[in-house]
C-alpha cells in the first residue's frame, strides 16, 4: 500500500522526497524497496484482480445506443451470480471488493407505496407457508403479487406476477390496464401453461401463496386455482413479511425495469403494450439470476480461458 501511494505521486513530488518524509513521520522506506517492488512481476491474485475488473468493466460501458447494459443494475451477490452462471469462478468477496475499489454500485431500492386492499366481506384461505419460502424442489410453492405502473399520461397499468419459490423464478406474469381480478388470474394460467409445456406440470398439491388483496379472494380466482392444480394460501393483511417473496420481487421490478433511469426502458411509458416489452425484458434478465441458484441451469463459460421467456399477455 505504501509503494503504490508513492507511485501514485511521485511524478509531483519525486520518490526520494515521499521516502524521506515518509521516514521522518515514522514510516521507514527506502527508495531501493520502491524500485524494487515497482520492478516485481504482478502476483497471481493482482493478475486475477486486473481480469475480474476488466469483466466487469465491460458491463460498466454504454452499448451501442449509449444505454447503461442490464448488468450495471446488479449489487455485488447478483454480479457475482451472473459471473459464476457465465463459468467464471471466482469468489463473492473478490466481486465485492472489486465493485467497492471502482465505485461500481448496484440500483437501490425506493420506498414501496401499498396496493393490497383487502375486501372484508371475502373468505380467505389459511395461511399454509408461515414465512416458510424455502422449498427442496420446483411446483411446491408458487408465490404471487401485483403492482402498479404509472404511465406518462397518469394513468395506470397493473402487472401481476407468479414466482416458483424453489428459485426465485418468475413462471407467470401478465399486464393490465384494469385492477379487476381478471389479470392476476391470467398470470396463473400462464403459470400452469408454461409448467406443463416444460413437461413438468402442476399437480395439485401446490401451494399459491399472496396477500390478503381483494383480488387474490376472489370467488373466481379460487376457481382459477382449483383449474390449474394449485392450493390457496393467505396471508394476513398489512403484513409484507407474510410475502415476502413476492414483495422482494415487486421491489426488484420496479427498481431494475420502471425507474425512469433503467437501462431496460427505451423511453417513455405511453401505453400497455410499453409495460408489457419493458417487463418482458426484465422478467428475461431476472430468469438469469434465478437460474444460477439451480445448478442444474449453470453453464460452463469462459473459466478455462480466462484462468421474451414468459408469455406476453393475452
Amino acid at each position: 500500500m505504501i509503494c503504490a501511494f508513492i507511485a501514485e505521486h511521485r511524478a509531483r513530488f519525486g520518490v526520494a522526497s515521499i521516502c524521506r518524509v515518509l521516514s521522518e513521520h515514522g514510516c521507514k522506506i527506502a527508495p531501493r524497496t520502491f524500485y524494487a517492488w515497482l520492478s516485481r512481476p504482478p502476483c497471481a491474485r493482482a493478475l486475477w484482480d486486473m481480469t475480474i475488473t476488466e469483466v466487469l468493466a465491460g458491463y460498466y460501458e454504454p452499448d451501442e445506443q449509449g444505454r447503461r447494459k442490464p448488468e450495471s443494475l446488479y449489487g455485488a451477490t447478483k454480479m457475482w451470480a451472473h459471473l459464476q452462471r457465465q463459468g467464471i469462478g471466482v469468489a463473492r468477496c473478490t466481486v465485492e471488493r472489486l465493485m467497492r475499489a471502482n465505485g461500481w454500485r448496484g440500483v437501490t431500492r425506493h420506498k414501496k407505496v401499498r396496493t393490497t386492499i383487502a375486501d372484508p366481506a371475502a373468505a380467505r384461505a389459511a395461511d399454509l407457508v408461515k414465512r416458510k419460502f424455502r422449498v427442496p424442489a420446483p411446483n411446491m410453492l408458487l408465490v404471487a403479487d401485483f403492482t402498479y405502473v404509472r404511465l406518462a399520461s397518469g394513468a395506470f397499468v397493473y402487472t401481476a406476477f407468479a414466482i416458483d419459490a424453489y428459485a426465485g423464478r418468475i413462471v407467470g406474469w401478465t399486464c393490465s390496464a384494469s385492477k379487476e381480478d381478471r389479470f392476476v388470474r391470467q398470470a396463473i394460467r400462464h403459470a400452469a401453461q408454461l409448467r406443463s409445456n416444460e413437461g413438468n406440470p402442476l399437480l395439485g398439491n401446490t401451494i399459491h401463496h399472496s396477500d390478503a388483496g381483494s383480488q387474490y379472494t376472489s370467488v373466481r380466482f379460487g376457481e382459477t386455482l382449483s383449474l390449474s392444480g394449485l392450493v390457496a394460501s393467505i396471508g394476513s393483511v398489512g403484513d409484507a413479511f407474510d410475502n415476502a417473496l413476492a414483495e422482494t420481487t415487486i421491489g426488484l421490478y420496479k427498481t431494475e425495469a420502471v425507474r425512469k433511469d433503467s437501462p431496460l426502458r427505451r423511453g417513455p411509458l405511453h401505453r400497455l403494450a410499453d409495460v408489457e416489452l419493458l417487463t418482458a425484458d426484465w422478467v428475461k434478465l431476472s430468469a438469469r439470476a434465478a437460474c444460477v441458484k439451480n445448478k442444474s441451469c449453470r453453464t460452463s463459460g469462459r473459466a478455462a480461458k480466462i484462468g421474451r421467456s414468459a408469455s406476453a399477455a393475452s
